[in-house]
């Protein structure tokens, strides 16, 4: 884990709703990082998603995923899905 996610992991378990935030996220296309987005906006919430969909399934087929529910300035929610390439930024 480097230094970066280990500081967004943290402070993404630090998050209550009303943070403000600022995302950061690599968009990777085969091995390579292609280019890098950014959302931000006021956390609603912060949960654990189930899913199935996924390259390397576990055995018994359960599969997480940390999201970040985000209401932006414009009032659009939107998710934003926590992995390696995220990049989170607490904004004052």
């Amino acid at each position: 884990m480097t230094p970066d996610e280990h500081a967004s992991r943290t402070l993404y378990n630090e998050l209550v709703p009303g943070d403000q935030v600022e995302v950061v996220h690599g968009v990777t296309v085969g091995s390579s990082a292609a280019w890098t987005t950014t959302t931000t906006g006021r956390v609603l919430r912060r949960e654990r998603r189930r899913h199935g969909l996924h390259f390397r399934r576990s055995g018994d087929d359960k599969v997480f995923s940390d999201v970040l529910i985000l209401a932006r300035d414009d009032g659009e929610l939107t998710t934003i899905t926590m992995d390696e390439y995220t990049r989170l930024k607490k904004l004052v």
